[in-house]
């Protein structure tokens, strides 16, 4: 049986989520001031456009407000998708940070700024910037090992891949 109001929400929205082939990561009951917000994130292999925010927190709403989950107090109910610099807890998050630099730490202690190659079931393969002019090397990080990982803005990035090809081009 379900315990918080968190909980009975996800359990009552997550179904109607999945429905609009999202996932829902995260749902919050916050308190601001003396108005309550409802915050919904989700996202989906793909990312999720605003299209595809905007159906589902109508969908939503009719739900909250067909069953009045929220009871009959004022609140806002905000839907959104996962911040820029978001923390990876799920398998799914790893495999959708694939080719983005994320911050480890690790189990045994320390940090690694790396960069998502594969993913599979037990683990990822990173490739570890060279430092002061070395190459990159790649390794082997196990679930067990990660402690936290966090996505990491990069605003200078190139994308060799794409670099590679104007090259080709000009």
């Amino acid at each position: 049986m379900s315990t918080t109001q968190s909980e009975r929400l996800r359990e009552l929205l997550e179904p109607l989520v999945i429905s609009q082939g999202l996932d829902l990561e995260e749902i919050a009951v916050d308190s601001v001031g003396r108005k309550r917000v409802l915050r919904v994130v989700v996202d989906s292999d793909t990312g999720a456009d605003l299209d595809a925010i905007a159906d589902v927190s109508r969908a939503l709403s009719a739900k909250l407000d067909e069953t009045n989950a929220m009871g009959d107090a004022a609140y806002d109910l905000e839907v959104g998708t996962p911040g820029a610099e978001r923390l990876l807890t799920e398998h799914r998050h790893f495999v959708r940070a694939t080719d983005r630099l994320v911050k480890f730490q690790l189990t045994e202690g320390g940090e690694l700024l790396a960069r998502i190659l594969k993913v599979d079931e037990d683990g990822l393969e990173v490739e570890v910037p060279g430092v002061k002019g070395r190459k990159a090397t790649t390794r082997r990080l196990g679930f067990p090992e990660i402690a936290k990982a966090r996505v990491q803005v990069e605003f200078n990035r190139k994308d060799s891949k794409k670099d590679m090809k104007e090259e080709e081009e000009a």
